[in-house]
Parts: structure tokens; C-alpha cells; sequence
């Protein structure tokens, strides 16, 4: 499992997402080739303008993230062959902005409420991107720029101008444990000691020490890929939260672990929960940290994405883990990898495309004199999300195969590589594509509409994308009032605790 993936070594006539997959399972040390699949023929480009090969972004990692399970139903079913895959792209493309697109008792989702965040110039020509998404990041930042909390966004813009330049902003930011970056350009980046740290491998899985005299619970044969598989997803915002909705499409058993101490992200959460059952927790109390443990006991894959080191300070590390339950996998999100001197470092899909190259580059390929062009969906946070569930299950098929317990970690900053490696769309052609402008850029057959537990509203959004053959994919529970559940198991298939 210490292969390289290496998309750039591959001329570009082979660019195809059978090349791609084929290195990815490769890459996953899974069989090759991969299981057999089918793309919908698509009439017009996806609807997302862009100098990146997107396209191939979002049919690779979507397909992935369902041949994995599909691998996985083959063997706990013991077919002799995995089954076919369906996918349309058009599909996938609109899961990729699903948080954008699906509306609330009628009503659009919000996703854009920026107070002071976002793009500043700065001293010497340079900019700097902010993120204000949590209440303490816009705390902080306005403190570091000397203002009161009631500051406006013109005076975090002229505070910011007081700096020198974007990295004398950035590296007092960093200081003081603040998301702020400053915008470089691909050369930049190339030259920053971080870039040299990230994977080529957009997904790294590596046994962990265990015990070898374990064995995993027995996978009986199910009309779900993952039924019977418990799941604890301790994350936040868009990507892992992603990657455990995607896993709860295929039938995992998991339980979202939130905070009573943290605050809630109301727009995402009711799109990422979905499928899941929420428990509240609070890691400063001894009996809810207790009661975390006990279920770390018999879960199958602990799933997070907090700051890097958090969790470990609090007992929960792989290698603290992997002790109480010698089968377990353990997943994990970061924005920049678990090497580099910013490994510690928090970040989001926005700060990486900024301090990567990515919205220098793609404004210049706009044309458009802007200082900065993001990219037209979350690609980076959907593409991780999509790599996470797919390393998850290849872990899963590794420890059904052979035992073992495994770490399973993608960031942010290699799934950019990864998109990178993919090549770009030359000159401005591809901005000549009409951008997306809600569910009416989509066909209504994607979308499904039902009702919110604790009476929370109507909600219509993008179904699961990804069809498997003689397998039921789709969300069993829809998201409820946060911190409604238990915190136990579902029994699994065939009784077993």
C-alpha cells in the first residue's frame, strides 16, 4: 500500500477515467481491474465553468466512491464477479454543489453569508483570503487586525492594507492559530516547503499495529453494501461530513458525534447529516468521553476531521485507538496532510485553492483581470469527501479479506494535486460553459423530496448518485434536531451485538 499514484507520467491521450481508476485501485493495493462500470452519455458540458478538467474530477472520484463498495458487496456476497456500476456525470456534478442546491419548505439554501471574510488586498500588491465560517475564526481575525467586533468589511479591507504584504499577514495569522492565507500564485506555491509534503497520492492506507489474533465481526451477505458497518463521524463542515453521508448512502450504521460546546453550521449540517443518527458529546466531560470510548469499542471506522492533534490530545489517537479495538480503521480529513510544517494547520476548500495557485491561475486563464477566481463548486472539499469513503471501503475490503486495522488519511491540499495532475482546459474555452443557476440546471429525476424529523420542514435534494447493480443505494433517516439519538448501535445484521 505504498504505491505512488502518478497521473502526470500518463500521456494525455489516456487521461480516461478507466486509466485513472485502474492506478487508483492499484495505488489502494485492491484487485485490478476495477469492477465494471457504465457513464450515462451526457448531450452538453457540465454546467461548471472553469480552466480545470473538473469533468474528470468529479466522474473519477464519484465512480470510485461507489466501485469501492461495490468490491465490498462482491465479497461479503461471494459473487463471482463485483457487480456493474452506473453512473450519469451530470448527476455527479450537481452532488458536488449539493449543499447549494437544495432548498427548505421551498426556500434556496444559503450558503454565501460572508461578514469579513473572503479576498483582502494587502501592502505590496498582495491578497490574502479570511475565513469567518465559525465565529471564532471572524473573533480572531478582527482582533489580529486590531478591530472592535462590530468592524465592517471596509475596515477589515483597510487594516489588512496596513500589512506589508500577504505573507507578513499570513505568517502573523499562523501565529496566532488563525485560517487566514495569502493568495499565490502556482510557482509560489511550488516554492513553499508545504507543496514538497503533499502526497501524490490523493488517499494514503497503511496498516496499523494490532493485534493478529483478532477478527473482524463477519460480514453476512446484505442487499447493502455496508449494512451492519458502524461508523463514528466526528466532523464538521463539507468533506468528511460528505464522505460519511456518501457511506450512509450504501447502508453504514453511523452515528454523527457533534459538540454541545461548538455552534451549529444549521445550512450545512441538514445537508450532511443525511443518514446519519446525532449525538451530542462533550469530550470535557469525563462520562461523555467514556461513553465515546465504549462505542469506539465495537465500531468498525472512527471518521474525523477536526484540527489536527485535537482529538489525540484527548486520548483519541490511531495508535490510542487501535488498542481498545484491534480491528479498527481510522479515518481522517486535514487541509494540508499529516507531513509539512503546516500539517498542523487548519484549512478549508477556499484558503487551499487560495494559498495552492489554484484561484491565481484561474483567474488568469479567465482573462477577466481579476485578482482571484474561485472554482465554480467545492470541488476540492467534495473531491476529499469522495476519496475518504472510497479509502474507508478499501480499507473495509482489506480488513474483510485479511484482518488487520487500518489508517486511511486525504487532505485537502493533495486532492488539489490531484485535480492539478489532471491537466487544464486550454485558453478561455473552458469559460465558455453555462454555469449552473440552481435544480433547474438539473433534471428534476435527480432530485428527491421528503420530510425533516421534529417537524424541521420539506427538504428536496440531490439523490445519491452512482447506481449498483442488485444493490440498494439511497438514505434510510433524514436529519433531525442535532442531538436527538441514543448513543448505542443498531444491532447488527443477523442479531449480533
Amino acid at each position: 500500500m505504498a504505491l505512488r499514484l502518478s497521473i502526470k507520467a500518463m500521456a494525455s491521450t489516456t487521461l480516461t477515467p478507466e486509466a485513472i481508476l485502474t492506478q487508483l485501485f492499484h495505488s489502494l493495493s485492491l484487485p485490478v481491474p476495477p469492477p465494471p462500470f457504465t457513464l450515462t452519455p451526457l448531450s452538453k458540458p457540465l454546467p461548471l465553468p472553469s480552466s480545470y478538467n473538473l469533468p474528470l474530477l468529479i466522474t473519477t472520484t464519484t465512480l470510485l466512491s461507489s466501485l469501492t463498495p461495490a468490491l465490498l458487496l462482491a465479497h461479503r456476497n461471494s459473487l463471482s464477479s463485483p457487480p456493474q456500476v452506473t453512473l450519469d456525470p451530470l448527476h455527479a456534478a450537481a452532488l458536488y454543489s449539493s449543499e447549494r442546491l437544495y432548498t427548505l419548505d421551498g426556500n434556496p439554501s444559503v450558503t454565501d453569508r460572508i461578514l469579513i471574510g473572503g479576498l483582502h488586498p494587502t501592502g505590496g500588491n498582495g491578497h490574502v483570503r479570511i475565513h469567518d465560517g465559525f465565529p471564532n475564526h471572524r473573533s480572531g481575525a478582527l482582533k489580529l487586525l486590531g478591530l472592535p467586533e462590530t468592524a465592517t468589511r471596509e475596515d477589515v479591507t483597510s487594516a489588512c492594507l496596513t500589512y506589508p504584504s500577504s505573507l507578513a499577514l499570513e505568517t502573523a495569522a499562523h501565529k496566532a492559530g488563525l485560517p487566514i492565507y495569502a493568495l499565490r500564485s502556482p510557482a509560489e506555491w511550488a516554492s513553499h516547503p508545504q507543496s514538497s509534503h503533499t502526497s501524490s497520492n490523493p488517499i494514503i492506507l497503511t496498516a496499523l499495529p494490532s493485534s493478529p489474533t483478532t477478527t473482524p465481526p463477519p460480514l453476512p451477505p446484505a442487499d447493502r453494501c455496508l449494512s451492519g458497518i458502524r461508523i463514528l463521524d466526528l466532523s464538521r463542515v463539507v468533506a468528511a461530513p460528505s464522505a460519511g453521508k456518501h457511506l450512509a448512502s450504501h447502508g453504514a450504521d453511523i452515528l454523527w458525534i457533534t459538540s454541545p460546546n461548538l455552534p451549529d453550521l444549521p445550512v450545512l449540517d441538514v445537508e450532511f447529516s443525511r443518514g446519519k443518527r446525532s449525538v451530542s458529546l462533550d469530550l470535557t466531560d469525563a462520562r461523555d468521553k467514556a461513553t465515546l470510548f465504549d462505542l469506539v469499542r465495537s465500531c468498525d471506522v472512527f471518521l474525523q476531521s477536526y484540527r489536527p492533534g485535537s482529538l489525540a490530545a484527548k486520548g483519541f489517537s490511531p495508535e490510542e485507538l487501535v488498542r481498545i479495538n484491534p480491528n479498527i480503521i481510522y479515518a481522517t480529513l486535514s487541509a494540508f496532510g499529516p507531513d509539512g510544517p503546516w500539517a498542523e494547520n487548519r484549512g478549508f476548500d477556499s484558503l487551499v485553492q487560495t494559498c495552492t495557485g489554484m484561484n491565481y491561475s484561474e483567474a488568469e486563464a479567465s482573462g477577466t483581470g481579476q485578482p482571484a477566481l474561485p472554482l465554480p463548486c467545492q470541488a476540492l472539499d467534495h473531491g476529499a469527501g469522495h476519496l475518504l469513503a472510497s479509502g474507508i471501503c478499501a480499507a473495509l475490503y482489506h480488513r474483510a479479506t485479511k484482518g488487520g486495522a487500518y489508517k486511511v488519511e486525504v487532505s485537502l491540499a493533495a486532492t488539489q494535486k490531484f485535480l492539478e495532475s489532471m491537466g487544464r482546459i486550454p485558453g478561455v474555452e473552458g469559460f465558455k460553459v453555462e454555469k449552473a443557476e440552481g435544480q433547474t440546471s438539473f433534471p428534476d429525476e435527480i432530485f428527491e423530496e421528503r420530510e425533516l424529523q421534529d417537524g424541521l420542514g420539506r427538504m428536496r435534494y440531490v439523490k445519491a448518485a452512482g447506481s449498483i447493480e442488485g444493490a440498494e443505494v439511497g438514505w434510510e433517516r433524514m436529519p433531525g434536531r442535532r442531538g436527538r439519538d441514543k448513543p448505542e448501535w443498531l444491532p447488527r445484521p443477523g442479531g449480533e451485538a
